[in-house]
């Protein structure tokens, strides 16, 4: 059996998959990432209540793995491997960053866990692309290595925010005014969705239509936004997710330039499935092309976005069963 965990800055899931091919998931279970005190405490209880004997643990973490600990980006965490083994018995314990394990996840998806925005012709040995807004931005790939892809490390939703137009020109110069660094996580996640509204609102004097107002009050802003937005309800949240998208569809294109990624690209992440239809109406793959004298490369990548949302914990039992199989062989 192996201990699986996607966690990001809103949502923690922990999971036993049976190391069989393919891998099976028995047990899942959901938390509020801000609940949780200590990691350690809620996978012992998490497996208290399970019959089964572990033979490795994998978390993707949403942050930066160096050797064998990881602070996560938006939560007060550290997490050490060694010291999660060790409360565990001895039990290996591997961390991934999270788009790695998303990564890994993409060779074991299923066809109709996806949704293609650019149909391409994808190179099954090529390096792939991948690309995920939630409550962070994250970025990563798969390379080839003659007999499977290995997942590439990165931290690209942190580089710099680079503007296209006169209005992102103008977006960039509003997020200066509170960050001295303004990276596309800035734009390109939850909140990054609620940024671009005060932008337009602050800025621009886009109107605020009062139920809009209450909504935005009343929880989650960037969701309240991107449903009144698909629903046509506000000029404003229209506006802001059409922004939203141009950038999105840039910075995608921008990494499967960098990456060459011939194998495909992918856009996971909470916020995609949730705004579909807008994904899908070509404002995503016309910011996606509009490369200049490249744009007919990027025409030939296909897009697809990931619906399944347990992507990154079959990514992370992948590559605990690579590990242990490598360990035995």
């Amino acid at each position: 059996m192996l201990l699986c965990a996607d966690i990001g800055g809103t949502k923690t899931k922990l999971a036993l998959f049976r190391r069989d091919r393919p891998l099976e998931l028995v047990s899942l279970e959901t938390y509020a990432s801000r609940d949780v005190q200590d990691l350690g405490a809620l996978i012992g209880e998490f497996l208290a209540r399970e019959p089964w004997t572990i033979d490795a643990v994998c978390l993707g973490v949403a942050g930066p793995v160096t050797a064998t600990q990881v602070e996560t980006t938006n939560l007060p965490w550290l997490i050490d491997a060694n010291e999660l083994s060790a409360g565990l018995g001895g039990v290996p314990v591997f961390l991934l960053n999270d788009l790695e394990a998303l990564a890994y996840g993409v060779p074991v998806l299923r066809e109709d866990a996806c949704v293609v925005l650019n149909p391409g012709l994808a190179d099954p040995t090529g390096t792939v692309a991948v690309i995920a807004a939630g409550t962070g931005l994250g970025e990563g790939g798969l390379l080839w290595a003659g007999r499977r892809h290995l997942a590439i490390p990165s931290e690209g939703g942190h580089a710099d925010f680079a503007p296209r137009t006169a209005r992102e020109m103008a977006l960039l110069r509003y997020l200066l005014g509170r960050w001295p660094h303004v990276s596309y996580e800035r734009v390109l996640s939850g909140p990054g969705i609620v940024n671009v509204f005060e932008f337009l609102r602050d800025v621009e004097s886009l109107d605020v239509p009062p139920a809009l107002a209450v909504a935005l009050g009343a929880g989650d802003p960037a969701a309240a936004l991107t449903e009144a937005a698909l629903a046509g309800a506000a000029p404003i949240s229209s506006a802001t997710l059409d922004l939203f998208v141009d950038v999105y569809g840039a910075e995608a294109g921008n990494l499967a330039l960098k990456l060459k990624s011939t194998g495909g690209l992918y856009v996971g992440g909470g916020i995609a499935p949730k705004i579909l239809p807008k994904l899908r109406d070509g404002r995503f793959r016309n910011a996606f092309l509009a490369k200049g004298r490249f744009t007919e490369l990027l025409s030939e990548i296909t897009v697809r976005v990931i619906l399944d949302e347990h992507t990154a914990l079959y990514g992370a039992a992948e590559y605990a069963a690579a590990q242990l199989d490598a360990a035995t062989a």
